[in-house]
């Protein structure tokens, strides 16, 4: 390979896109306006959920379970029903997630030590929310429960009853339950895929649609030259638009990262080898913009988005679209990108995904210098 073609035609390419400040501007912007978007807009925490209260009974015992609801960081105080129409109301209009309603001989049946039915209505329309509101309004009911049984025995000079099973739970990985601890890592694979398409999409098409295309066949370059050198200067705002997200993620969403910096970054320059690489066989194959750019949205964005693992747990997809995100090689980078922030993994256990991003990228520009001739037809 010479370097001095190489640089050559790298240099030509750097100039089409200094002198198109507004798609600089843009391409640097993008990763900015997608972090901040999709980091605030994308959380999958369910707190402060607003709960309606029908309290028929109105008695110490009945206020004491309210509070149990709302006196933790789940539940917000939404406002008080006088009937059960207002409950459903409050559901219908979107007032309340959550509805409690509270029998009128409540404190009776739990003074006598009887079953106290409490009847939880809750906004289905959101499955994943509700399963988890379902969860906290269990966890304060049992909570509440276990008080007056305590208070019980108490009361009546007997020691207080040991639980048979003594659970200590600790979560690892992430200890504060914050879902952007691993939203910020799989929208960083996101956005490199999308970006990385995207500034090489356009490269060789727009150079026939220019009419440039034949001045280039006439060089001595040669096609892998040529390729290497269109890709180097979108390759440095890449990796410009990945410091973007780094610093962000670290400094804006406070996202901590355990692994080593320097893998992280070499793990990302291969990823994004490759997909500089797809977005240039795609220009490659085109020779049309508008097209180019239509077909490395649809085969980088939306695949890197769904099939991931960014957004949607794979073991929870069908055994076949399983199958099929393993041909995502965001897939990859997303499980490093994880590991590497959550986990502060390292390539002794992330090598089988490194070596993938390898080979990936190695493919698909051997296959991207194959595509291209040198050929007017």
């Amino acid at each position: 390979m010479n370097l001095a073609r190489v640089s050559a035609v790298a240099r030509k390419e750097a100039l089409h896109v200094l002198r198109d400040p507004r798609s600089l501007i843009i391409t640097l912007a993008i990763p900015v306006m997608l972090m901040l978007l999709y980091g605030f807009a994308l959380s999958l925490d369910v707190n402060d959920v607003p709960l309606t209260v029908f309290d028929q009974s109105g008695t110490p015992a009945s206020r004491a379970l309210i509070s149990h609801f709302i006196g933790s960081r789940y539940f917000t105080l939404a406002g008080h029903a006088t009937t059960h129409h207002d409950v459903e109301h409050a559901l219908d209009t979107g007032t309340a997630i959550a509805g409690l309603v509270i029998p009128y001989n409540f404190e009776q049946l739990v003074q006598a030590g009887r079953p106290a039915p409490v009847q939880v209505l809750i906004d289905g329309s959101d499955a994943n929310k509700a399963i988890i509101v379902r969860g906290y309004a269990q966890a304060a009911a049992a909570t509440y429960a276990n008080k007056v049984l305590v208070d019980e025995f108490e009361r009546r000079g007997m020691r207080r009853p040991e639980p048979p099973v003594d659970a200590r739970l600790r979560v690892w990985f992430n200890e504060d339950m914050e879902s952007r601890n691993f939203i910020v890592p799989g929208l960083i694979a996101v956005i490199m895929t999308v970006i990385g398409a995207l500034l090489t999409s356009v490269s060789v098409a727009r150079e026939w649609e220019q009419g440039t295309m034949e001045q280039l066949i006439a060089t001595p370059v040669k096609r892998h030259e040529l390729v290497a050198g269109k890709l180097a200067p979108y390759f440095l705002l890449g990796l410009c638009d990945l410091i973007l997200c780094v610093v962000l993620g670290r400094y804006v969403f406070q996202v901590p990262l355990r692994g080593s910096l320097v893998f992280l970054f070499a793990a990302a320059m291969v990823f994004l080898a490759g997909t500089m690489a797809l977005g240039m066989l795609i220009s490659i194959a085109t020779r049309n913009v508008q097209l180019a750019v239509q077909t490395a949205m649809m085969v980088t964005y939306m695949p890197a988005l769904m099939l991931s693992g960014f957004f949607v747990a794979i073991p929870n997809m069908p055994a076949p679209i399983q199958l099929v995100t393993h041909i995502v090689p965001a897939r990859y980078f997303v499980t490093m990108l994880k590991g590497l922030y959550l986990k502060g993994l390292g390539l002794r256990v992330l090598w089988p995904d490194a070596l993938l991003l390898v080979l990936f990228a190695a493919g698909v520009l051997a296959l991207s210098v194959r595509k291209f001739r040198k050929k007017l037809v």
